[in-house]
């Protein structure tokens, strides 16, 4: 639920601020539409750099939000460069990393579970897009989880071209997972959906194309109207203390699984990035 910053005046009370407008995560839903209890907790994380984000203490965050699987972005290493405290993580024995090919230090994916996947699949099947490590795919017994790094079009849309190209393929490949069995899909989607999801949308407008292929935005079906919720602040300007961004991290989900939908969370107040969590609860 949004609300305003407050300060005291030369009193004792509080009283509103001219000041930005927060917005505060409200109490997790812990059942789904038709009462059943959660069983699937999942958080997305663009950590924009796993050092760095260690360091930051994002990991004593996971330790406390406990899910069950944990889907990070950004991650800007290889599997040998992983941070100990990452590597030796017990909680989650079942680990994979997908990292570029041609670029150190630059985009990547993880994710880690505490139970084994069914099969784990890296990339989407075209070379072009697959050699930057933006997509890692697990195969649940009820469900296919797809964690991604979406491609930006970049400063002056220099890779617009190769934007839309990347649209075109993921969408269709994306497809074909959930026609075997429904899918959820995390991660930094690099879009905003609506106009709401942008704290200054003129220009700033986005595609949402995945939307029209048939997959729900979990956040938005459970909070359409609900303002103020971003997952994302550039580091410039002072932006997350006047909450001043934009919501680009999603949970996506094929529509066979909003019976299971408990709540989509947007986790606004963890720190360690300039993107913050979110997760998703599901009923099983």
């Amino acid at each position: 639920m949004p609300k305003r910053e407050k300060k005291q005046d030369n009193g004792d009370s509080e009283k509103e601020a001219d000041g930005p407008i927060l917005y505060e995560d409200p109490p997790d839903k812990l059942t789904s539409s038709s009462g059943k209890e959660y069983t699937l907790k999942i958080t997305s994380w663009n950590v924009d750099g796993l050092r760095a984000w260690v360091k930051k203490k994002g990991l004593e965050w996971v330790c406390e939000e406990d899910p069950d699987v944990l889907c990070l972005q950004e991650t800007k290493c290889s599997e040998k460069q992983l941070p100990a405290e990452i590597r030796d993580m017990a909680a989650y024995p079942h680990k994979y990393w997908a990292c570029s090919n041609d670029k150190e230090g630059y985009s990547g994916v993880a994710l880690l579970s505490k139970s084994k996947p069914l099969s784990v699949t890296y990339g989407i099947g075209e070379e072009e897009h697959d050699k930057e490590g933006r997509v890692i795919s697990a195969e649940f017994p009820s469900h296919f989880l797809v964690t991604a790094y979406v491609p930006n079009a970049g400063r002056g849309l220099v890779r617009l071209a190769y934007r839309q190209r990347w649209d075109v393929a993921f969408r269709a490949y994306l497809e074909g997972l959930a026609a075997r069995k429904p899918l959820v899909l995390c991660g930094d989607l690099n879009v905003a959906h609506r106009e709401i999801d942008l704290k200054n949308p003129k220009g700033n407008k986005k595609s949402a194309e995945l939307l029209d292929a048939g997959f729900t935005d979990s956040f938005r079906h459970l909070y359409p109207d609900t303002p103020y919720a971003y997952t994302f602040w550039t580091y410039m300007m002072n932006s997350r203390a006047k909450n001043v961004g934009w919501r680009l991290d999603y949970f996506l989900l094929s529509h066979g699984l909003l019976e299971a939908l408990c709540d989509s969370k947007i986790r606004s107040g963890a720190m360690g990035s300039d993107h913050c969590p979110i997760t998703l609860l599901l009923a099983q």
